[in-house]
């Protein structure tokens, strides 16, 4: 355990941003070979993967992500980030769960056989990385695995685990999409001499919201969010353009094409109705699929779980809106010769320490909430949750290697 707290801590400490995970990787792969791995840097990117043979036997992935979010910290923990950037998901937690579980299985050969795979994945806050690795080879160049194992952390008690049903998607398919709106610049004495960007993307913004609120049926769940604006350069000047980020999630792709081409028709509507003198830019940066779990692996993943840590802390998680782009490891397999898709079992992973769930769901006035992820104030409680972390990675993966 000590190295793989060391790692968290280091991690936590320097975070680096997607597609910048040059440190993260290196210190990642340092102690996946230090626990016997033979490993790969570079691939897609800043990607690290970390392989482990033990004889003949199933191919069993473990993935982790590298990148930190643009936030600044605030946990006020003396290991805390002092940069732009910040561990905000709990992705420095995965790679020291995934470090240590190699770590503990390459201790623990004469138990199982077949080949262990370790992957350190960059760029998953922008849903790029995985699409990245897998177009530079990554199944060709290391074996199409027989099953690829993922967790990530949630505002849930340490020593938990949550595992979904194949009725509800684990996580929600989504889409990110970079929006210009044009106008024609000018001087703020003489609006009627320009065209206001910025008007008609506050127009935008506040339109989109009704795309959930009258366009979406309510039991369907859609999530729609603009989380960047940006315009301008002076208070006396009206620029020529205003830039949008808009992050779209909906509980299945039907949902989410339906939304997208809401979204679509808006700002398009908007932006004529302001008089613009062309048309807005709207590209797709990136998108991902519904989180499905293989339902036959997931119980017998469950079943070692709760082996592991007993009933009561095995729990059923209802689905998120949360996106990940872990979905492609299971498609990236499909196709090849017939072959069906790679099985992908994910669990969500407790990390709030005792003392602080007690306290935030004890209700009342004074009851502090929990800090949800990509919160400032988001920090696993290290010293209850990462001994379960390795603990649930470990046995998740010894379950699905052969046994000697």
């Amino acid at each position: 355990m000590r190295p793989a707290l060391a790692l968290y801590l280091d991690l936590h400490a320097h975070p680096e941003r997607s597609g910048q995970e040059a440190r993260t990787a290196d210190r990642f792969g340092r102690r996946l070979a230090a626990a016997g791995c033979e490993v790969t840097h570079g691939v897609g990117g800043h990607g690290v993967v970390g392989v482990l043979a033990n004889g003949d036997g199933p191919r069993v992935w473990l993935r982790a992500e590298l990148d930190a979010l643009p936030v600044r910290e605030r946990t006020g923990l003396a290991y805390a980030s002092d940069g732009d950037a910040m561990h905000a998901c709990g992705h420095d937690l995965h790679l020291a769960a995934a470090a240590g579980a190699a770590a503990l299985l390459a201790g623990l050969t004469d138990r199982w056989r077949g080949t262990l795979v370790v992957v350190g994945q960059p760029a998953e806050e922008t849903l790029s990385g995985a699409g990245a690795m897998l177009r530079d080879g990554l199944y060709e160049r290391f074996g199409r695995p027989d099953v690829v194992l993922a967790q990530h952390a949630a505002p849930l008690p340490s020593g938990t685990v949550a595992h979904g049903t194949d009725r509800v998607p684990m996580a929600a398919a989504g889409a990110v999409l970079d929006v210009v709106l044009h106008g024609r610049g000018g001087h703020a004495a003489t609006p009627h001499l320009a065209v206001d960007p910025v008007v008609a993307a506050a127009a935008v913004v506040t339109r989109l919201q009704s795309v959930v609120a009258r366009e979406t049926a309510p039991a369907d769940q859609v999530s729609l969010t603009v989380g960047r604006l940006h315009a301008g350069t002076a208070a006396n000047v009206i620029p020529e353009s205003a830039s949008l980020g808009v992050g779209v999630r909906a509980a299945s792709e039907e949902s989410l094409d339906r939304t997208l081409a809401a979204v679509r028709r808006v700002i398009l509507s908007e932006s004529t109705a302001a008089g613009a003198p062309r048309d807005p830019e709207v590209s797709v940066v990136s998108r991902s699929a519904a989180l499905r779990c293989d339902p036959h692996t997931t119980d017998a993943v469950r079943r070692a779980h709760t082996g592991l840590l007993g009933t009561g802390r095995v729990l059923p998680w209802p689905g998120s809106l949360a996106t990940e782009d872990f979905p492609l490891f299971g498609d990236a397999g499909a196709g090849v010769h017939g072959q069906p898709g790679v099985p992908l079992v994910y669990w969500m992973l407790g990390v709030v320490g005792a003392d602080v769930w007690r306290r935030s769901t004890a209700g009342g006035p004074g009851a502090p909430p929990l800090a949800p992820n990509h919160s400032p104030h988001f920090a696993p409680d290290i010293g209850s949750a990462l001994r379960p972390a390795v603990a649930a990675m470990a046995a998740a993966a010894l379950d699905r290697l052969a046994t000697r």
